[in-house]
């Protein structure tokens, strides 16, 4: 079955504070005719929207629609935990196993400029969306998968993954009181950030739509057919009419393969959980970020805001084993009935300082992520279809990969560059090779943790 977005999702706390351009429809009916059409408005469809605006500054700009199933930025990007933050040594480890250090390190850099880039974004825009760039601590809580971690880490340097260097490690003696984690084992310190993304992708949204995109809100691309004239160009059917295109964009993630269907089984709808937790009595602020690992797969991630709450994300290992609870499956519209209570008391169980806070759950939501098969993004020209593009497949990843990508596609889709001249990762370009592996490493991980968890 296609996966098509659930209407009337749980209300996520990123979309509290509405911007005008929340259900935007430029006019009653589509163009019927667009240089190009991006299909999804979080991230990657506002990233390639507003990059290939800044690639032609001059007269006559491409005239560009883009297409939104729900409200804007209504997706995984609307509702995720708020990181900015790249990845220098865990699963770049993994890359490096598979692919070579060159590429790993590639990868490596590639996300460590998200933060740089978006910084600089934030500044020049003047965009209000709570960006702080700070540290990010992954906490170790299973002694044993400690060593195992800092094991990979130590290796990765000498094979030439420099981005290792950026991560500073502190041993269980210190790592307790270093990160206020019970419990800790050890934990990895490296640069980070965090922000409210529905208001960074609104904002640019907004920059878009006044130098001429269209932006249609409640508008799901239906179908993507040949023009059959010779033209070499493309007919996008959507409920408020057909647009002919030169350029089809599918910056629909989880959805792709609804208007995709050779993405079918390897963009997959994963769905996870997200809540804000809100202190009941002043308590000693967190300043940075954290992931809380029991081991490889099974952790929870967090942000503090402004405010004094934090937002917290996790609790596979709640549910994990009935895959129908979280794999292909898009409804965002209702909770995973055996996470509701994980993250009551999460704060008081986990941190030092937090057990007299009254900490409580003030809003939870679920999420629908595009999972890779491979684990990696699929972006670049849809092998053999002229003229399409993906951006998609983030596998929950996607802050510190999606705004660059986005301006990498702008630029094989308005200039017409390869994708070796993107500045896009080697391995992240989707390729008929990949499409044809038989690989899932989504349920491999699953079933993994399975097997762990039956051995302890």
């Amino acid at each position: 079955m296609a996966a098509t977005p659930a209407q009337h999702a749980l209300p996520s706390w990123w979309r509290t504070q509405l911007h005008h351009l929340d259900d935007y429809v430029s006019s009653k009916s589509v163009p019927t005719e667009s240089d190009i059409v991006i299909i999804g408005a979080g991230i990657s469809g506002a990233s390639v929207a507003y990059h290939i605006l800044q690639q032609h500054r001059g007269p006559n700009p491409p005239k560009v629609t883009i297409l939104e199933a729900r409200q804007a930025c209504s997706g995984a990007t609307g509702r995720n935990g708020g990181h900015l933050k790249p990845d220098p040594y865990s699963f770049i480890s993994q890359l490096a196993a598979e692919y070579g250090p060159e590429l790993a390190e590639e990868v490596a850099e590639f996300e460590r400029s998200h933060v740089d880039a978006i910084s600089n974004l934030v500044k020049s825009e003047k965009i209000d969306c709570h960006l702080v760039v700070t540290k990010a601590i992954d906490v170790q809580l299973n002694a044993k998968e400690c060593r195992k971690v800092k094991s990979s880490f130590d290796r990765l340097p000498g094979i030439g993954v420099k981005s290792a260097e950026r991560v500073s490690f502190t041993d269980q003696s210190e790592a307790e009181l270093r990160s206020r984690v019970k419990g800790a084992q050890g934990c990895f310190s490296y640069e980070a950030g965090h922000i409210w993304p529905y208001k960074l992708v609104l904002h640019i949204l907004g920059r878009c739509v006044e130098q001429g995109v269209k932006l249609f809100t409640h508008t799901p691309a239906q179908n993507i057919s040949s023009a059959n004239d010779d033209s070499g160009q493309w007919i996008v059917d959507t409920p408020r009419g057909a647009i002919k295109t030169q350029h089809v964009v599918f910056a629909s993630n989880a959805y792709t393969s609804a208007v995709l269907p050779m993405y079918s089984d390897k963009i997959v709808p994963v769905r996870g959980v997200c809540c804000r937790i809100v202190p009941a009595r002043p308590v000693k602020r967190l300043t940075e970020t954290y992931t809380l690992r029991w081991s490889w797969s099974e952790f929870d991630y967090l942000i503090p805001c402004e405010d004094g709450s934090v937002i917290v994300g996790g609790a596979w290992s709640k549910y994990y084993r009935n895959t129908g609870d979280w794999y292909n499956n898009v409804n965002d519209n209702e909770m995973i009935e055996p996470a509701k209570e994980y993250f009551d008391g999460y704060m008081q169980r986990n941190f030092h300082d937090w057990e007299e806070s009254g900490a409580y759950v003030d809003q939870i939501w679920t999420g629908i992520m595009g999972y890779s098969t491979d684990s990696l993004p699929h972006i670049g020209q849809v092998p053999g279809k002229k003229g399409q593009f993906i951006i998609a497949g983030f596998t929950g990843h996607g802050m510190p990969q999606a705004w660059l990508s986005g301006k990498g596609v702008a630029a094989m889709v308005s200039k017409g560059i390869p994708f070796a001249e993107s500045g896009i990762p080697k391995i992240f370009e989707t390729t008929q090779a990949r499409l044809e592996k038989d690989r899932n490493d989504i349920l491999e991980v699953a079933g993994e943790v399975d097997k762990s968890s039956a051995r302890l």
